[in-house]
C-alpha cells in the first residue's frame, strides 16, 4: 500500500464511527443497481438488514451527541425529522401511485432511515462531501441527485438515436427493437399498428402470456391465426403458469395452439388476464394490439424504463462524494 493510501485509510478511520458503518450500504445498492439492471428485480430480503443497519447508526449517532451542543442537536433532530416524515413517505406515496415500483420505493424509505443526516468523512485533503445542501438531509440529497441523473437520460437516448439517424416521436424516450428480440428485452412497446402510444403493451406481461400459452414469439409471428382464434385458447388444465415476467424465468416450449374450451376472445387475451393476478396494468384490448403490431412489424419502438435503482445508486455515490448536484447547479446560476 503506497504511503497515499495509508494516509486516506487513517483519515478517513478518523470519521464518525455511524458515518462508517453507513458506508456498507453503497456495495449492496451496487449489487442492486446490477439486479435492476439484468432482471429489473430486487429482491425483498435486501431491504431489513439495511434498515436495521440505519437504525444502529442513527442511535450511535444520537448518544454521541449527547454531549453536544444545543444548536448542533436542534440541527441533527430537524434533519431526522425530515427524512424519516418527508422523505421515506414519499417513496411510499411515489408506489401508490404508480410511479415507482415496490423495490424504488422500499429503496427510498431504506436510504431515509439511512442518511437522514450528513455524514462526514475524513480525508487528507478535506472531508465530503464536498458541496452540501444548506438544509442537511442527505435522503433528501440522493434523491435529488436521483432526479437530476434521471433527467439527463433522454437527452442521451436522443442523441444517440439522432446519431444513428433514427428519427420518429419517441426518440426521447425509447429505441427502435427488431422484433424477434423484443423478448429478451425490458420495456414497454410504444407502437401500436396506427401510430404511437404512451401505454403500450409491458414486455414483461407479453413473456407471461408467451408462457401462458406455451410459445414463443417466433412461433407466434409464424402462425397468427392459429394463435389469434378464440377458439384456440388453452383449456384451464393445459395453461402453464405465466410467471411473473422476468427474463431470467425458465424457458417455454412451443406446445402450440390447444384445443378450444372459449370464443369470441381474441389471442385469448380475456382468458390470460382471468388467469393472472396482475399483467402491470395490461389490459385485454392492450395485450390485442401488442400481439397485433408485433405480428405486423419487424421493429418497434421499446421504452426502456429506467431502472430506478441504477441513477438512485449514482445519486448515492454522489451525495457521499459531491454532495447536491441540484444545490451547487443552482449556485452557478
Amino acid at each position: 500500500m503506497t504511503a497515499l493510501a495509508v494516509s486516506v485509510v487513517d483519515s478517513l478511520l478518523g470519521s464518525p464511527p455511524p458515518d462508517l458503518l453507513r458506508l456498507l450500504v453503497v456495495p449492496v445498492f451496487g449489487w442492486a443497481a446490477y439486479r435492476d439492471i439484468k432482471t429489473r428485480r430486487v429482491p425483498n430480503w435486501t431491504w431489513p438488514p439495511l434498515v436495521l443497519l440505519g437504525v444502529i447508526a442513527l442511535a450511535w449517532e444520537t448518544t454521541l451527541l449527547a454531549d453536544a451542543d444545543a444548536f448542533r442537536t436542534r440541527l441533527f433532530a430537524i434533519s431526522v425529522a425530515v427524512s424519516l416524515l418527508l422523505v421515506a413517505p414519499l417513496g411510499y406515496v411515489f408506489w401508490r401511485v404508480g410511479g415507482f415500483g415496490g423495490a424504488d420505493a422500499k429503496a427510498i424509505m431504506t436510504l431515509a432511515v439511512v442518511f437522514p443526516d450528513y455524514p462526514v468523512y475524513l480525508l487528507p485533503a478535506g472531508t465530503l462531501p464536498l458541496h452540501p445542501a444548506p438544509l442537511r438531509v442527505l435522503s433528501l440529497t440522493i434523491l435529488s441527485n436521483t432526479v437530476v441523473l434521471g433527467l439527463a437520460y433522454p437527452l442521451l437516448l436522443a442523441a444517440r438515436n439522432l446519431l444513428r439517424r433514427r428519427i420518429a416521436l419517441p426518440m426521447a424516450v425509447a429505441r427502435p427493437v427488431s422484433v424477434p428480440e423484443v423478448a429478451e428485452t425490458y420495456g414497454r412497446i410504444l407502437e401500436t399498428r396506427t401510430g404511437y402510444t404512451r401505454s403500450g403493451l409491458d414486455i414483461d406481461a407479453l413473456r407471461m402470456y408467451l408462457r401462458w400459452r406455451g410459445t414463443t414469439l417466433t412461433a407466434l409471428r409464424e402462425r397468427p391465426d392459429a394463435f389469434r382464434d378464440g377458439d384456440a385458447i388453452p383449456a384451464p388444465e393445459e395453461r402453464n403458469d405465466p410467471g411473473d415476467g422476468v427474463l431470467a424465468g425458465a424457458p417455454v416450449t412451443d406446445g402450440g395452439p390447444i384445443p378450444a374450451v372459449r370464443r369470441i376472445d381474441p389471442w385469448g387475451a380475456e382468458a390470460f388476464l382471468d388467469d393472472v393476478e396482475h399483467a402491470y396494468g395490461t389490459d385485454a384490448e392492450t395485450l390485442r394490439e401488442g400481439l397485433e403490431t408485433l405480428v405486423a412489424r419487424e421493429t418497434v419502438w421499446v421504452t426502456p424504463g429506467i431502472p430506478f435503482v441504477v441513477p438512485m445508486f449514482v445519486g448515492l455515490v454522489a451525495a457521499l462524494t459531491f454532495g447536491d448536484i441540484l444545490v451547487y447547479l443552482l449556485g452557478l446560476a
